[in-house]
């Protein structure tokens, strides 16, 4: 209740930025619903005075003042509708870039906020606050006001109007209550069909190789099934509402008419009143209707306000760090425990050791002994964890995460090469250093294989993904991870898919950054990689189970 209450309070904090936008459209929404009252007092004139007069003067002075009636009407709905537009475009700048940062810690922190979702909420809640859902908001408060003038027309015209206008809300609460939940199952439905096709098609090679199409096509068959049959049940639900209030609508209009008309026979009510009471019920009810056509729009806005507020407030905006002095590259492990959700017992198991500026460090052991996990916490980016890492007597997270990320290379197992150019991704996706980026790539010893591509570094990823090897993708990595002279290098299995030469050319490599007293981290499983090492560690069930220089530890193993 108390998180509910505080998302609340920081959605309202938000919309008070707005105050100023909702002010002028509520005074523009004034003057609309006032200046909508023209046709109705127009007809009620013609009726009334000119028909009785025939005053041609008196006709064309009142159609030339409701002309410029209809026109001031029509200028006050544009520059309502510019204006909400407008009050979009600033909440997608303020918003978008700390949506972005939250979206981007929390798929990095592996949270269970729905990060791939978050734009599509923010689409959400801009979509209802420039659309017809909110000017029906502001249109809805003027409902009350019509039904009085319908009213002062006759009481039994007012009663009828109440009672549609209580029916209407009724509607738009049961259609809600009725078709929200099939609704929502269908989506679910349907997005699970598409994950499920996607999923096939990114492994496209394997599905064909293996022959496995025919029992994927039919487990996709049957999602799909399953999202058509939900989709059917929904869409027949919403139909049957509409037909529904379609029909109401049609009533409210017919029986409007026709109480009025027995009025008019009865001499309680002129023939212009009639007219005018029809006009009035329509524009009465109007803003009831087109809330109903909203409601789903609001709930999902509401519910979209209440996901981004939780994931701003579980992932606030960063505090610039002061710490970006010169990086020596000593780092120190304190206590260092990994943790992840989907385990009970800790990755790692409180580890402490410190290793020298300059030196590499191979670090070795069987798989699933936390390597990886290790890894990731050198660079800054497993965030579940207990103790402390530190550069240089600083902690990691007390660094400027940009300038510190200059100063890192990272090469994961994973390799993820991404849209854009060669170069874009060997520098990456910093304003771009020629230089720079030839020398990452000779370094690597691929300058020659770019070269021969169809653009040369300037060549898309995208048209090159599927001719790429596994051992050129993980070279070019490679060449990223060493961009920019980094201070410190953390390379995850980087030979793993390597032939001899690339293996030739990462040791070359890895001696060139020794020589210039980069701090490196070397996963491995290949013993003789061990050869560029100074200090070997060894890790077992998350635990050190040696570490020391590399010499040590090897003649400390075949002791034993």
């Amino acid at each position: 209740m108390t998180l509910w209450a505080t998302e609340n309070q920081m959605a309202k904090r938000f919309l008070m930025d707005f105050w100023r936008e909702f002010l002028w459209v509520g005074l523009l929404s004034l003057m609309t619903n006032l200046l909508m009252l023209t046709p109705t007092l127009y007809m009620l004139q013609i009726y009334d005075r000119v028909m009785m007069s025939r005053s041609e003067l008196t006709l064309l002075f009142l159609t030339m003042l409701v002309a410029g009636l209809f026109l001031m009407t029509a200028l006050s709905e544009w520059l309502r509708s510019r204006l909400l537009v407008r009050a979009g475009l600033r909440m997608d700048e303020k918003l978008s870039p700390r949506v972005f940062e939250a979206a981007f810690e929390s798929q990095l922190a592996g949270a269970q906020h729905d990060a791939h979702q978050a734009f599509t909420h923010l689409t959400n809640i801009r979509q209802f606050f420039t659309g017809a859902g909110v000017i029906a908001l502001f249109d809805v408060p003027w409902t009350p006001i019509y039904i009085i003038v319908i009213s002062l027309l006759h009481p039994l015209l007012g009663i009828i109007a109440i009672v549609f206008a209580l029916i209407q809300l009724g509607m738009a609460f049961l259609t809600h209550q009725f078709t929200y939940s099939s609704s929502e199952a269908a989506a679910r439905a349907d997005a699970k069909s598409r994950e499920v096709l996607h999923a096939k098609l990114r492994n496209a090679e394997s599905v064909e190789a293996m022959g496995m199409l025919g029992s994927l096509h039919d487990r996709w068959l049957e999602a799909h099934s399953r999202s058509q049959a939900q989709a059917a049940v929904a869409s027949n639900q919403q139909k049957q509402f509409q037909s529904l209030t379609k029909f109401l609508r049609y009533a409210m209009q017919s029986i409007t008419l026709g109480s009025a008309a027995m009025l008019v026979i009865h001499g309680e009510l002129s023939v212009g009143a009639m007219i005018a009471a029809n006009v009035l019920m329509t524009r009465a009810l109007q803003p009831l209707d087109q809330l109903a056509g909203s409601w789903r729009s609001a709930i999902q806005a509401k519910e979209a306000i209440e996901k981004l507020t939780a994931l701003l407030k579980a992932f606030p905006e960063n505090l610039k760090k002061l710490h970006n002095q010169s990086i020596k590259g000593e780092l120190r492990f304190n206590e260092l425990e990994a943790m992840a959700s989907s385990r009970v017992e800790p990755i790692l198991h409180g580890l402490n050791f410190m290793v020298p500026a300059g030196q590499v460090t191979a670090i070795i052991g069987p798989s699933g002994s936390g390597k990886s996990t290790l890894a990731r916490c050198i660079v800054g980016v497993w965030s579940q964890t207990h103790g402390q890492v530190s550069l240089d007597h600083v902690a990691l997270e007390e660094w400027d995460r940009e300038y510190l990320g200059q100063h890192i290379g990272y090469l994961p197992q994973d390799i993820e090469l991404l849209d854009g150019t060669i170069a874009d991704n060997i520098s990456r996706f910093d304003s771009l250093d020629s230089e720079k980026v030839i020398e990452a790539a000779k370094r690597c010893g691929i300058h020659e294989m770019i070269l021969r591509l169809p653009m040369g570094y300037d060549t898309p990823i995208g048209t090159i993904n599927g001719i790429l090897s596994s051992g050129q993708r993980q070279r070019l990595a490679l060449a990223r991870a060493l961009y920019g002279n980094p201070q410190v290098i953390v390379l995850d299995e980087p030979n793993a898919n390597l032939d001899d030469q690339g293996e030739q050319a990462l040791l070359s490599a890895i001696q060139t950054l020794k020589a210039e007293h980069k701090t490196i981290f070397l996963i491995t499983h290949r013993n003789h990689m061990l050869a560029v090492s100074d200090f070997l560690l060894i890790l077992e069930s998350g635990r050190i189970a040696h570490y020391g220089p590399r010499d040590e530890v090897v003649n400390a193993i075949a002791k034993k």
